[in-house]
C-alpha cells in the first residue's frame, strides 16, 4: 500500500492534483510529476525523502490527474506555474524536484525567478541544442501529423513505457493510477509540451549561465529516451551544479530508487 494519498487544490483555477508528507522539517520540497507517470512516481523514495523535508508533490497541469490547460503546455510557460504552486502551498524557498519533462520548466523558473528556491534537482529531460533525444521521444517531438498518435490506445503507449522500467516491478496501484493519468486524447493533448523543446530550449541556452541557484543533475547511464549528453550538457553551462550519473536507465527515481533518493538527500543537506 502506497504512503502517498492524493488531494486536489484549486490553483489558478485548475484542479491540481498534490500529495503531502506528515510531519514538519527545517526544510521543504516540492516534487515534480515525470511524464508519462505522475507523482506515484515518487512512491519508490518517499519514505526516505519525507524523513528529510516536508514534501509536497504534485501532478502539473495537464499530466497525471491535474486539469490541463493549453496556454500552459510549454516548458516557459509551466515555469511560472511552478511558482505558483509553491506560492499556494506557502512554500517560502522550497527545494524543487523537477525530473524529466521538470527539468526545463525548473531551469526556467530559477533563472527567472532568482533566489525562489533553496536549489533544484533536475535530468533525464530534454536539453541540449541542439536537440539529442532518444526514442520514442524523439519521435513524438519531431512527429509532422499527430493523427497517427490519436489512433492508439494511450494505454497501450504508457504500458509500454513503463514495461521499459528494469529492475522494478511497478506497486499494482501505481501502474493502475500511471494508466488511469493518460485515458482518451490525453496523452496526445500533452505532446505539444515536449514539441516545445525545438523552439523554447534555445532560449534556455542562453539563461542557464545566468542560474546562481545550485543545481543537482541526475541521469541514468543507460537512459535510451534521454542521452546522458543532456545532463552533460547542463553541467558544463550551469554555474553551480553537481552531476551524477546512475547505473539505470530512463525512469532512475524506480530503477534505482536507493541510489536517486540518497543522491537527493545528500544534495539538500549540502545546500
Amino acid at each position: 500500500m502506497s504512503e502517498i494519498k492524493t488531494r486536489f487544490r484549486t490553483i489558478d483555477g485548475l484542479s491540481v492534483r498534490y500529495a503531502e508528507s506528515d510531519g514538519p522539517h527545517d526544510h521543504e520540497a516540492l516534487l515534480l510529476s515525470p511524464w508519462p507517470e505522475s507523482l506515484y512516481a515518487y512512491d519508490a523514495t518517499w519514505s526516505r525523502l519525507a524523513q528529510h523535508a516536508h514534501l509536497i508533490a504534485v501532478d502539473l497541469p495537464g499530466f497525471g490527474h491535474s486539469q490541463l490547460r493549453e496556454d500552459l503546455l510549454s516548458p516557459k510557460a509551466m515555469s511560472d506555474f511552478i511558482v505558483r504552486i509553491a506560492d499556494a502551498f506557502g512554500l517560502a524557498k522550497p527545494h524543487v524536484v523537477g525530473p524529466d519533462i521538470g527539468t526545463s520548466a525548473v531551469l526556467f523558473a530559477v533563472a527567472q525567478h532568482p533566489g525562489r528556491f533553496r536549489s533544484a534537482v533536475v535530468g533525464t529531460g530534454g536539453a541540449a541544442v541542439p536537440l539529442q533525444l532518444g526514442s520514442p521521444l524523439h519521435e513524438w517531438v519531431h512527429a509532422e501529423d499527430l493523427a497517427p498518435y490519436r489512433a492508439v490506445d494511450p494505454k497501450v503507449i504508457v504500458t509500454v513505457a513503463v514495461d521499459n522500467i528494469k529492475g522494478y516491478e511497478l506497486p499494482e496501484v501505481v501502474r493502475e493510477d500511471y494508466l488511469a493519468s493518460y485515458v482518451g486524447q490525453r496523452f496526445v493533448d500533452q505532446m505539444p509540451y515536449v514539441r516545445a523543446y525545438r523552439t523554447e530550449l534555445s532560449i534556455l541556452e542562453d539563461l542557464l549561465p545566468t542560474i546562481d541557484a545550485p543545481v543537482q543533475i541526475i541521469n541514468g547511464r543507460n537512459d535510451p529516451v534521454v542521452p546522458v549528453a543532456n545532463a552533460e550538457y547542463l553541467h558544463e553551462r550551469l554555474p553551480n551544479s553537481n552531476l551524477d550519473i546512475i547505473d539505470a536507465g530512463h525512469f532512475i527515481w524506480e530503477e534505482a530508487a536507493d541510489d536517486y533518493a540518497r543522491t537527493v538527500v545528500d544534495w539538500w543537506r549540502k545546500n
